[in-house]
């Protein structure tokens, strides 16, 4: 038999890779000083359960499907398909922002004015490499990963070590900390729709457990991975989170990115201009590259799940052809093809008037929610899973029935929250007006989500 290509050492590193998400850094450095509160808090209510729950349920059952799967054994097919929409749909709405998001570092760290034409050539180059990338094995294409998650952690720590150094030289910071009152989040709605920012900072470990099948001993090795790689993501986390609040203030966090962090920290040591601009042109390159390697490293999941979702008739029958390596590789074409319809309509949207460009920027934010609703139901079938399914549990969520419930439903109700938060941070007319796309865009995938999920027939995986 041949040996398997992923070790422990490549699943720590995917841990990472996909749970770090570098171009979200700057958003959870808008949150403020606060953000130290909400890390804290989120990591002991909801990334340590939600990692222990995942450990569990991918060793228990070892399947490419991940998420998909253990819904279906619990509930059915029919509540399965509406995770699959859900966390497919967010998939291709994410390839497109980062095409933009790539134009965006290029014209910034060259200084660049991009036409429309460069910028969709640019754009959908991005979209359809990371879409071919995604018809390989997770064992084929580690090296993209482990690189990538190489070059995150150099820029990240760097970020955070050099705003931290700049402190301690010039005693100046963009947000002192003036009193401990300075890290307690104010509890208005506002405030509370940074939750969802956090918590999607945390999502992927279920990614793990869908590369079981590329592991020696999966059993032992994806809670190691989960363990291991959730810590070294908090603290990449925190670190340039700290670097970023250092450099700018709140407002400037909100439209900038990570160069321009090292841009202003580098200033304000006095740093030559032109050694700035090398450092940010190298930032920038990796910066682009890890963006590759984030789709490299969710595809796999992502792809099985909505593979599994066509096999029972929740998504089109497409979505269920994979290659001679078992790879649903229609599925990463068709969010190829989907990425580039969005990105075609942004383009024009963006062209057409500024309004409409923020239109389509808000239809974006809609990938947030339905990736933060395919997650719900996955807590509840850990419950159910434990009380009904009786297959051994090489791993097991320690503690009584009171302490599973609570690792279960806490990070539950979180979600809810979060998602409600992020739809209306604010019961002003202005802010729903302003929302209503995003409301609209939820209320057209859950209508859609419904059509699918009537298709299927509620049949669950016989229980051992």
């Amino acid at each position: 038999m041949k040996k398997k290509k992923f070790r422990l050492f490549d699943a720590i590193l995917a841990t990472v890779c996909i749970t770090l998400v570098a171009e979200s850094v700057t958003p959870t450095a808008a949150i403020g000083n606060s953000q130290y509160f909400w890390w804290l808090f989120l990591i002991i209510a909801f990334c340590v359960p939600y990692g222990m729950i995942s450990a569990e349920l991918g060793t228990t059952y070892q399947s490419e499907g991940g998420m998909y799967d253990w819904v279906k054994r619990a509930f059915g097919a029919k509540w399965a398909s509406r995770v699959a929409w859900n966390y497919w749909i967010n998939f291709p709405l994410w390839i497109a922002s980062l095409a933009v998001a790539v134009t965006d570092v290029i014209a910034g760290i060259f200084d660049l004015e991009l036409n429309i034409w460069v910028l969709l050539i640019l754009q959908l180059g991005y979209t359809w490499l990371v879409s071919f990338l995604g018809t390989q094995r997770i064992g084929e294409s580690k090296w993209i990963v482990n690189i990538g998650t190489f070059f995150k952690i150099l820029f990240m720590v760097s970020l955070g070590l050099l705003g931290i150094y700049c402190f301690i030289k010039t005693g100046e910071s963009a947000n002192p900390i003036e009193s401990a009152m300075d890290l307690l989040p104010s509890m208005d709605l506002l405030s509370l729709s940074f939750l969802s920012v956090i918590i999607f900072n945390f999502l992927g470990f279920e990614v793990v457990a869908t590369f079981a099948d590329d592991m020696e001993n999966p059993s032992k090795e994806i809670p190691k991975a989960l363990i291991y790689g959730g810590l070294l993501m908090a603290i990449f986390y925190i670190l340039p989170a700290t670097g970023v609040n250092i450099a700018m203030s709140l407002e400037q966090a909100e439209a900038a990115g990570i160069t321009d962090s090292f841009s202003i920290l580098l200033s304000n040591l006095g740093v030559n201009a032109d050694l700035i601009r090398a450092i940010v042109i190298a930032v920038g390159l990796m910066f682009i590259y890890t963006m590759v390697a984030n789709i490299v490293s969710w595809s796999f999941g992502v792809n099985s799940v909505a593979k599994y979702s066509a096999d029972d008739g929740g998504l089109p029958k497409v979505f269920s052809k994979t290659n001679k390596q078992g790879v649903p590789y229609m599925a990463s074409i068709m969010n190829g093809v989907v990425a580039t319809v969005i990105v075609i309509i942004g383009l024009i949207l963006g062209q057409v008037s500024e309004t409409a460009s923020n239109l389509f920027w808000t239809f974006f934010s809609l990938s947030l929610v339905t990736l933060l609703m395919s997650y719900i139901p996955l807590f509840l079938a850990f419950i159910k899973l434990r009380k009904t399914d009786k297959t051994k549990r090489v791993y097991k969520v320690p503690g009584g029935p009171v302490m599973t419930a609570l690792m279960a439903y806490v990070p539950f109700v979180l979600l809810v929250l979060s998602i409600i938060f992020t739809l209306f941070g604010d019961f002003t007319k202005e802010y729903i007006e302003a929302n209503i796309p995003l409301i609209l865009g939820v209320v057209v995938s859950l209508i859609i989500q419904e059509i699918l999920a009537a298709r299927v027939k509620n049949e669950k995986v016989k229980e051992k």
